[in-house]
């Protein structure tokens, strides 16, 4: 059975932007140290290989499209709960 080849995508999110943008594309190595770049610097990592499908679609730079839009408000949500979590932890409400 062949291995798939891992994929990752970044995005980034500022507030007076209409939607989050890609930062980040990779597949191979490049997708290992996107994902390694990521936990380093305590940024969550969420696993959805359709996501990552459609976003390899997309260019550096370029904002989602809405069809995208409910899947990454879901991740969006479950950042902020991590957040929240981890604020929580370290004594912060």
């Amino acid at each position: 059975m062949e291995k798939k080849l891992k994929k990752a995508a970044a995005l980034t999110y500022e507030g007076g932007d209409d939607a989050p943008k890609v930062t980040a594309l990779g597949k191979g190595e490049i997708a290992h140290r996107i994902i390694e770049t990521a936990r380093e610097n305590n940024v969550p990592v969420f696993e959805n290989s359709g996501l990552v499908d459609a976003l390899m679609r997309l260019g550096i730079g370029e904002q989602i499209p809405p069809e995208l839009y409910g899947v990454v408000a879901e991740i969006l949500v479950f950042i902020s709960k991590i957040d929240k979590s981890e604020g929580e932890k370290n004594g912060n409400k």
